[in-house]
């Protein structure tokens, strides 16, 4: 699973997802990427899940780029736990996603190859995402 290797705090605030992605919101490196449309914390474990559904349909053929990162910490109380007694354990990690943000980049495969694992990936994550295309690079 992603994680960080170490951090410099332990715990982190929850913080807000306003507005649209300022980094991260163009194809920098594939031809074709993942874009998502609505903002999200994606888990390790739904990263990870798209990946595998990613290189599984384009065969390792082409490289993949993965964009995110998890490294914000999520802390869970125990359950049936009473109000105070200070916050929880680090439970999980998340990736924060703004609307605009390039999570997944392919290159050397065709475009409906792309697309299709594309798809695939996206069926993994909860959030509404898009197909784009490098500018230049239309079929």
């Amino acid at each position: 699973m992603l994680m960080p290797k170490r951090v410099k705090h332990r715990k982190q605030q929850r913080g807000r997802m306003k507005g649209q992605a300022t980094r991260g919101a163009t194809i920098e490196f594939g031809e074709f990427g993942l874009k998502a449309m609505e903002p999200k914390w994606l888990t390790n474990k739904q990263i990870e899940a798209a990946r595998v559904a990613l290189t599984r349909h384009i065969k390792r053929v082409g490289k993949l780029w993965i964009r995110i990162f998890p490294d914000k910490p999520v802390t869970v109380k125990p359950a049936e736990t009473r109000m105070g007694k200070g916050k929880g354990a680090p439970e999980y990690w998340v990736a924060v996603v703004k609307p605009g943000r390039i999570m997944f980049e392919l290159e050397g495969v065709p475009v409906d190859v792309a697309k299709r694992a594309m798809d695939l990936a996206s069926s993994k994550l909860p959030i509404k995402t898009k197909f784009v295309q490098r500018e230049g690079l239309e079929d």
